[in-house]
């Protein structure tokens, strides 16, 4: 093996010393296996989000786009600058505090107790199943070819591998592992992709030079209308492809749930501007690379390979290879957050709400670590025998996630009277106005972005929805009031509700009303009574 490979295979090794570390305690506990015991700060909650959103797609999908449509592509890195700030922002502090109030620990089981159906709950587990399912899928297909490139190996072997490392140390430390592995690999990933950038950048002269190049092969190339004018004049198409990764990331489960593992709601601020600032250095890089692809690499045979042609071009092979182990920093830092949702949710979800309600706490992190091994055993075999593109999968499963769940995450904080008829409603219609939109490409013929079709078809049902059918109780309006609230919980009313939360408690009341959580705390308004 040469020396870039055994950088990388050490590499390797370090993630998964880190997962080790954290098996210990992640074993606690169901709540510190799934949540980390809602205790991260700042930092790694900006950056677990960030490298979880921000997945194989930034190194491999972004470029190749960009090499096929041009200057198009960048309207999606202008959506997803700002997209950690809008998530944030809109529903960090109030997911927060609602979640720790209905005693959640998985995105899905929070929308259960929110709209009071379990319906919710089954259908919410069918969609976020199926599609984490398709999108971990994109991220395996990404780990095997920037190891391949590494490694020499066959693309199988090197999928093996790879993921292989990402099972043992999701598996062992839980979300603990995935959140601290997030913040080395988000650190990697933003030094790597700069690097490259900076010298490619110069390669072709700068922006100028770029621009002239490109216009020397294909004016069109500079259109905001996409390469052939593909989409020209088509604003429903430019609209869709910025908001699809400014707001999409509200409707992804394994995002979404960082609000929920968060230290408490001061913790957003802080995450807000690490986030800011990591986005400036990162988002616009690879698709600026995919350009520079057009013209240092006009032959090549797979464009979603761009950034790795471009490192072992213009940089010795020790160097590239640091490099590169950004690429799978991006893949991994995704891969582990979406298996660790996949098993949050088929245990919690599905095993402990409909199969074994009584299930203790070390049976539910059993049934989660035996989830994540089998979801990440059948992806590799998935990824090895039908690997599509990266950038289309990926952006396939992530607009169906977020027209699933965007609409009704943010209601269940914004529109008090939404209930589970239009949340039921908003997930089925934008979910299948997404996979409809995509697979019949009837943006071709509209001119509307898929995702900008599947949102305005689940605000439509959330709002319609809404009016039929039970109104929310007064136990959760009075807990939507509570997260509108700008108070914060304190150590000792994490701990106390932590300890005492019972698998099987559905109503909020049994928190909001039971006095023993409030005990001897002065820093926080009961929910209920009015008392200091």
């Amino acid at each position: 093996m040469s020396i870039d490979g055994i950088i990388f295979i050490v590499y390797l090794g370090v993630l998964l010393s880190i997962g080790l570390w954290f098996s210990r305690k992640s074993s606690s506990s169901t709540e510190q296996y799934l949540l980390g015991g809602r205790s991260l700060g700042p930092a790694v909650t900006a950056m677990t989000m960030q490298t979880t959103a921000m997945s194989g797609f930034m190194f491999m999908g972004a470029p190749a786009m960009a090499f096929k449509y041009g200057w198009y592509a960048i309207w999606y890195a202008i959506g997803d600058a700002g997209g950690s700030i809008i998530n944030l922002s809109v529903l960090g502090k109030r997911m927060r505090r609602m979640s720790e109030i209905m005693g959640a620990l998985s995105p899905i089981e929070y929308l259960e107790k929110r709209f009071e159906s379990p319906s919710v709950r089954v259908v919410g587990s069918i969609i976020s199943i199926v599609f984490l399912f398709g999108y971990v899928c994109a991220q395996f297909i990404a780990a095997g070819k920037a190891m391949a490139t590494l490694t020499g190996f066959t693309y199988e072997l090197s999928l093996i591998i790879g993921i292989s490392v990402i099972i043992v140390y999701t598996v062992a430390g839980g979300y603990l592992a995935v959140a601290y592995t997030s913040f080395v690999q988000g650190l990697i990933m933003v030094f790597g992709v700069v690097g490259i950038g900076f010298l490619a950048y110069f390669h072709v002269g700068g922006l100028t030079g770029l621009n002239v190049a490109l216009k020397a092969i294909d004016p069109t190339y500079l259109s905001i209308w996409g390469k052939g004018l593909a989409y020209y004049g088509q604003w429903g198409m430019v609209i869709g492809a910025i908001l699809i990764y400014s707001i999409g990331y509200m409707g992804l489960p394994h995002v979404v749930v960082r609000h929920m593992s968060m230290k408490s709601t001061k913790t957003v601020k802080g995450a807000v501007m690490i986030s800011a600032i990591w986005n400036q250095f990162f988002i616009f890089v690879p698709y600026i690379l995919g350009l520079i692809g057009i013209i240092l690499l006009p032959t090549i045979a797979d464009p979603e390979m761009i950034i790795t042609e471009l490192a072992y071009t213009l940089f010795p092979g020790i160097f590239a290879a640091l490099l590169l182990s950004a690429i799978m920093s991006a893949v991994m830092s995704t891969a582990d957050s979406i298996l660790m949702q996949a098993g949050s949710i088929l245990s919690r979800d599905v095993y402990q709400r409909f199969i074994n309600k009584n299930a203790s706490q070390k049976t539910m992190i059993l049934v989660s670590r035996l989830c994540i091994l089998m979801g990440g055993i059948v992806g590799v075999i998935v990824a090895i025998y039908e690997p599509p593109s990266v950038f289309a999968l990926v952006l396939f499963a992530f607009g169906t996630l977020g027209n699933a769940f965007l609409v009704p995450y943010v209601s269940s904080v914004y529109y008090k009277k939404a209930n589970y008829i239009g949340c039921l409603s908003a997930m089925i219609g934008g979910a299948m106005t997404n996979i409809i939109w995509t697979s019949m490409s009837l943006e071709t013929s509209t001119g509307l972005h898929p995702f900008l079709a599947g949102l305005i078809v689940s605000i439509l049902g959330m709002m319609i929805g809404s009016q039929f059918g039970r109104q929310p109780s007064e136990e959760v309006q009075e807990a939507f009031e509570q997260s509108r609230k700008k108070r914060y919980f304190s150590k000792e009313f994490d701990r106390n509700i932590t300890r005492d939360l019972a698998p099987e408690a559905s109503n909020v009341s049994k928190f909001l009303m039971n006095d023993k959580y409030f005990a001897g705390v002065d820093s926080y308004e009961h929910p209920v009574s009015t008392r200091n």
